[in-house]
């Protein structure tokens, strides 16, 4: 009996398959590709951690410093880089700061496109996303801030940047339902606060860190102190801009650091803002602890999540 002869059809499906197992073997992730972009992006979310965190230990300090008589203004984060910026090597500062905040800006874009802390695609993850998005849209306004006053130091600073807030005001109420928009933008940062609030209570922090249980067990108070003072300290500056849209009045609006003094001459002003400040300075020695044990999850590819 002749020997059967292997059948063509099944020899060239086996070469097909072997040749796309070959293949899937060798591709790789833009992670394999660009193994030092990957450590770029890590070092540099952690370097944006770390700014922010000085950002906000300076702010109170400052803020505790008024709180106490050494100082006459309250200040917030865009108040306290003209203070930077008055000190010696302040350009070297500013610099700093402001690539520092536009790294952080970069890691609220892995988390808010590329959802590098799988938050997921459903309703709740959205919003928690769109919140990540928001914040880095604040960021970037700040780190924007930084560079232009490069050319801008001066004494007045603080004037002029309550001078331009009541002019945009007063533009935004000349506008049709202006005052209604204004009290919009006041309920907003309201909501910013209140939301900062609950994280503070709620959050799991220690989710995602990589640490001992000895040193999570004592960085985590300092999350949920300073969510929860950063949110308290919203709410003064959306009372002052809700106030003015309901009244019409331009002149109402002030800034985050004006609104704070008036905060603090208010029936036991002194100790609010003590205690803001305590926990502002508590907001960002976290932002430092992070920037050390934060889980830097980068995404295996480009594509959004």
């Amino acid at each position: 009996m002749a020997p059967s002869l292997p059948d063509p059809g099944i020899g060239r499906l086996r070469s097909g398959l072997s040749g796309l197992f070959d293949r899937l073997r060798k591709r790789r992730t833009w992670r394999d590709r660009f193994p030092r972009l990957h450590d770029a992006l890590e070092a540099s979310s952690r370097f944006g951690f770390a700014a922010n965190g000085f950002v906000y230990v300076s702010v109170g300090i400052l803020m505790l410093a008024t709180a106490i008589g050494m100082r006459g203004q309250a200040v917030d984060p865009h108040g306290v880089l003209y203070v930077l910026a008055q000190q010696p090597f302040g350009r070297l500062w500013l610099i700093l700061i402001g690539a520092g905040l536009w790294a952080f800006v970069g890691w609220r874009v892995l988390q808010a496109v590329f959802d590098v802390d799988h938050e997921g695609s459903n309703l709740q993850g959205w919003v928690v996303r769109a919140t990540q998005g928001f914040s880095g849209l604040a960021y970037a306004v700040l780190a924007s801030g930084v560079f232009q006053l490069l050319d801008e130091v001066g004494p007045s600073m603080g004037a002029e940047q309550l001078a331009e807030n009541q002019e945009k005001a007063s533009i935004l109420l000349d506008l049709p339902f202006g005052g209604a928009a204004l009290m919009i933008i006041g309920l907003i940062i309201a909501g910013v606060g209140i939301g900062n609030v609950v994280m503070g209570v709620v959050n799991d922090f220690g989710a995602t860190l990589v640490c001992s249980q000895t040193v999570c067990r004592w960085v985590l108070p300092l999350a949920r102190i300073g969510y929860v003072a950063r949110g308290l300290a919203y709410l003064p500056l959306a009372l002052f801009v809700t106030l003015a849209g309901w009244r019409a009045q331009s002149s109402k609006v002030e800034t985050f650091g004006t609104a704070l003094e008036a905060l603090e001459r208010q029936p036991g002003g002194d100790l609010m803002l003590g205690l803001t400040a305590v926990g502002l300075i508590a907001f960002g020695a976290y932002a430092f602890v992070e920037a050390r044990f934060r889980r830097i999850r980068v995404p295996k590819d480009l594509a959004a999540g």
